[in-house]
């Protein structure tokens, strides 16, 4: 990858992030959300919503990623590709009555958005208090 794409972002999206210690589930399909609400009644669901294009979310993913101590079983973590599923974002934003960002982790418990953020906030959330 050229000097260019390590700053801007590469034109080519992924499905997934790079390899990393967490579990990500992909967010493909809206009819996931039916899921997520009823997961969240049990355990704290994370969606992070990304942009594969976008160098800023990159370095917040990484981020993310080098911060995040839970166990597996503590937190469900879904990955959503906006570019890919930007259907699906708007659903999530309608349904978790967030305005849309990116990148952007909500945080979902008993169904509801608990807390959200953009950018540089999104590794402010406390995530271990939802556990």
């Amino acid at each position: 990858m050229g000097l260019f794409n390590k700053i801007f972002g590469s034109s080519s999206p992924s499905e997934t992030p790079e390899p990393s210690k967490l579990r990500w589930t992909p967010l493909t399909n809206v009819n996931q959300l039916n899921t997520i609400v009823e997961e969240s009644k049990t355990q704290p669901v994370a969606i992070f919503k990304h942009s594969t294009r976008c160098g800023i979310s990159r370095m917040v993913i990484k981020q993310f990623e080098g911060s995040y101590d839970l166990e597996e079983n503590q937190m469900k973590v879904y990955y959503l590709d906006l570019l890919n599923y930007r259907p699906i974002s708007e659903e999530v934003a309608a349904r978790f009555q967030v305005w849309h960002e990116s990148p952007q982790l909500i945080m979902i418990k008993n169904g509801v958005t608990v807390a959200h953020a953009s950018h540089s906030q999104i590794n402010a959330i406390p995530l271990e208090q939802f556990v």
